[in-house]
Formats: structure tokens, C-alpha cells, sequence
């Protein structure tokens, strides 16, 4: 039963808070649907941590979307061997993993050490950072500690056929209660971060000014200079 409620119940409420959380937050707080910038008060270290960490963030999305959604048979098939994956799994998400640590790293030193920027501080902002770091530990550890220094773990034929089975209604919770704690532990703090989400200034990633791509660009032309009159 508990198996039930940790990988059935617990991931489709999450979701669903995440969905219902993100249409109440619009319809309720859209003056509050931003990132609360504090770049005017603190510069310096917010221009080298955020790049790192947003940078190191859409690494790892990206790793995780190859590793969980994309079967291990498909790789295969394209002629990716088990060992190329490994090997460019555990590289790639190494890097993003020391990226997203840095960053954040820098990102809150900066909020706890500066005054000023530590009073723009919410109660909601520390839980966010605390589950954050709790899902980028269980990450590293993961990546760093079982699969580059450790014996290894192949959670595409466990965790990834659980995860895309919540989205065809048929999980198998066995699979994720044979998978080693760690791999628990990190799915169980992305479950918390999922329904939080809404709650938090992370709802900014939906407001990204992703036009910003294709609109034309903004033509300046120089004024011409007034005619100088004449004296007669």
C-alpha cells in the first residue's frame, strides 16, 4: 500500500496541483506572476550565478527528457550503444549538475549575504530553495555517486518505464520500489517540487519572452536635423 500511495497517488497529485495551482495563481495573482528581480539591488554576482544556473537547468531538463521519455530501444535502434548513452549520460549531466550547483550556489550567497536582497526574502522562497537543493543533491548523487564512481544503474529499463507509464494511466510502482534509494529520493523531491510550482516565483519559466525570437527587428533611423535658417 505504501508503494501505491508514493508512485501512483502521490505523482498524479502533484500533477494535478500543478495544473489547478497554475490556473488559480493566473486568475488570482497575475500582478504577482513574475521573478521579483532584485538586479537593481545586487548585480554583480546575479550576472555570473544566474547564466550558470539557468544554463546548467535546461541541461539537465534536457537529459531527463532523453532519459525518461525516450525509450532505451529507440537509442538503440538508431545505433546508440548502452555504453555511448552511459558515457554521454554521465558527462553531460556531470557538467549540468556542477553548472546548476555553482549557479545556485552563487544565486544564494548572494541572497543571504546581501542585506538588501535578503529582505526581499519570503517564507516561500526559502521552502523553494530547500526543496530545490534537496532535488539537485539526490541528482548529483545519482550521476556523481552511483553511475561515474559507483557500480552504475540503469534506470531506463525501471524509473523511465514508471514515469511514462503515469502518463498512459498504467504505472507500475514495482519498478520504483526495487530502485535504489537515492533514485526514491530524488523522484519523491521532484514530485514536491512539481506541486509547488505554482506557488512560487518559478511560474516566471511560462512567461519567458520567447517572442522575442521571431519578432522583426526594431528599425532606428537618426533624425534628420532641423533646416538652419538664414539670416538676412
Amino acid at each position: 500500500m505504501s508503494d501505491f500511495a508514493l508512485w501512483v497517488i502521490a505523482p498524479y497529485l502533484a500533477l494535478t496541483v500543478f495544473v489547478v495551482g497554475h490556473v488559480w495563481r493566473w486568475r488570482t495573482d497575475q500582478f504577482g506572476w513574475t521573478t521579483r528581480t532584485t538586479q537593481v539591488l545586487e548585480s554583480r554576482l546575479l550576472r555570473l550565478g544566474s547564466p550558470l544556473f539557468h544554463l546548467g537547468a535546461f541541461m539537465a531538463i534536457g537529459g531527463h527528457v532523453l532519459g525518461l521519455l525516450v525509450p532505451k530501444s529507440w537509442t538503440e535502434a538508431v545505433g546508440v550503444s548502452e555504453h555511448l548513452y552511459h558515457l554521454v549520460a554521465v558527462t553531460a549531466g556531470t557538467i549540468a549538475g556542477v553548472m546548476v550547483v555553482a549557479g545556485l550556489g552563487l544565486l544564494l550567497a548572494r541572497r543571504f549575504t546581501n542585506g538588501r536582497v535578503r529582505r526581499t526574502t519570503t517564507r516561500m522562497d526559502k521552502v523553494l530553495f530547500t526543496v530545490l537543493g534537496a532535488v539537485i543533491f539526490f541528482g548529483m548523487a545519482e550521476t556523481v555517486g552511483v553511475n561515474l564512481f559507483g557500480g552504475g544503474y540503469d534506470y531506463r529499463e525501471t524509473v523511465a518505464v514508471w514515469f511514462r507509464g503515469i502518463f498512459y494511466f498504467q504505472p507500475e510502482p514495482d519498478l520504483m520500489a526495487g530502485a535504489p534509494l537515492v533514485y526514491q529520493l530524488h523522484t519523491l523531491s521532484a514530485w514536491v517540487l512539481i506541486a509547488l510550482w505554482p506557488f512560487t516565483r518559478l511560474v516566471h519559466v511560462w512567461s519567458a519572452p520567447i517572442a522575442y525570437l521571431w519578432r522583426p527587428y526594431v528599425v532606428y533611423r537618426r533624425r534628420a536635423p532641423a533646416p538652419r535658417s538664414v539670416a538676412r
